[in-house]
């Protein structure tokens, strides 16, 4: 599958606007919506999604967070969740 950085980075914002505010997103979540095909080809999506989720708060788009606390998403290892930068 042949996505654009911007196509990534569409779809967690996508998903967010669906979200009431405040809500989060799992980077599995985007993955999973990007990637319609049956299996779990969705997983090879998930470094994008993370890197995406990097650009985004870079520019104060999104917040991403670790059991409910921001983090620095280029630090940060194990789950985290996306959200809208208010």
């Amino acid at each position: 599958m042949s996505l654009s950085d911007e196509a990534v980075e569409a779809a967690v914002l996508k998903l967010l606007e669906q979200r009431p505010s405040g809500a989060s997103v799992c980077p599995s979540e985007v993955a999973r919506a990007l990637d319609r095909a049956p299996g779990d080809h969705w997983r090879e999506l998930m470094e994008r999604v993370r890197r995406a989720a990097v650009r985004l708060s870079d520019i104060g788009r999104v917040i991403v967070t670790q059991r409910g606390v921001p983090v620095d998403p280029r630090q940060v290892r194990g789950p985290i969740r996306i959200r809208r930068a208010e």
